[in-house]
Parts: structure tokens; sequence; C-alpha cells
């Protein structure tokens, strides 16, 4: 059986609201009802990307050992790429008419991620491919649950996804050299 077809058109109702409201900024009414769920699952994002950023500085500035000079530069790395995350979720948050919440009181409670104190090198790689994992999978049904909703936020999140695979590649790496 055939496909019917039927043409491609825009919402005109919808595109007539968009002239409407110009001070919320991006958000228009097709984000309907998900617009709070989505600052809400952005500002839990927001707080594992802060904690990985605390925890791989912490790890940057602690190791030691033969091989910590090389990991511990790539620590730094890895704080600095999670830094960006950071950013780049709270002007999405802003954009959505939300506001990122830094706060460091229950920063750990709205994080998907743990911080750890760990001294050793092999426990920090390991603490952090843990993390990066959460991270992966965090992402992975952040993108399920935006799907369609919202596009843009979608994007965001498949490309942060890409670098944490990046990152959990190489740390699987060192676990296996330490």
């Amino acid at each position: 059986m055939a496909d019917t077809y039927t043409p491609l058109q825009l919402d005109e109702a919808a595109l007539d609201a968009a002239r409407h409201h110009l001070d919320d900024g991006a958000v228009t009414p097709a984000y309907g009802p998900w617009r709070d769920d989505i600052v809400r699952l952005l500002n839990g994002a927001l707080a594992t990307e802060i904690t990985c950023v605390l925890r791989y500085r912490r790890h940057h500035f602690m190791a030691t050992g033969l091989e910590s000079p090389a990991i511990a530069e790539e620590f730094l790395v890895h704080a600095t790429a999670e830094l960006g995350h950071a950013d780049r979720i709270a002007r999405r948050i802003v954009q959505l008419g939300g506001e990122p919440d830094f706060n460091p009181v229950g920063l750990l409670e709205r994080s998907h991620a743990g911080y750890d104190e760990i001294n050793d090198l092999k426990g920090m790689i390991r603490s952090n491919l843990q993390a990066e994992r959460v991270a992966i999978e965090t992402y992975r049904q952040m993108i399920r649950l935006v799907a369609d909703k919202d596009s843009t936020t979608r994007r965001l999140l498949e490309d942060i996804l890409a670098d944490e695979e990046e990152h959990a590649d190489e740390l699987s790496d060192w676990m296996s050299r330490a």
C-alpha cells in the first residue's frame, strides 16, 4: 500500500503565536509544557558537569606516580572540556527562559556523578571512567526524553554525548595501562 501524498505545510496558528510574546525570546509556544521539564533536566546535567570539573581538577593536582604527569595533564584537559559543557548547558537554560543553578548547596544531590577524594592514580582513572559512563547514560536518556520536543537542546546533548564517549574511551585505555 503506497503512502498518500500530504503536502508539507507550516502551522499558521503557531507562526501567529510566535509573533506575540516577544519577551519570551527564543521560547515559542511550540515548546509547550515541556520547557520547564527540559530546564530541570539541563540543571541536573549542569550540576553533573560542575561536579566533574571539580573532581577532574582535584585529580589533576593530586596525581602522582610514573605515569602521572601525562595523565594529570589529561585530567586538566577533561576538566576544561567539562567546564565548556557546563557553559553551553547554562547558556541553553537561559535561552529557554530558565535560570542555571550554580548554587553549591545541594550540588551533589542534583548531580548524576559523584565526587571523591581518591589519591591513587588507578583509583582516579576508575572514578572518572565511572563518572563518564554515568554521564553517557544520562545524556542518552535525556536525548530520548527531549527527542522532537526541543531539537536545539537535543543537538546540544548529542554533541556533549560524543565528547563524553571520547573521554570514556581515553580513560578506558588508561585503565589498561595503569
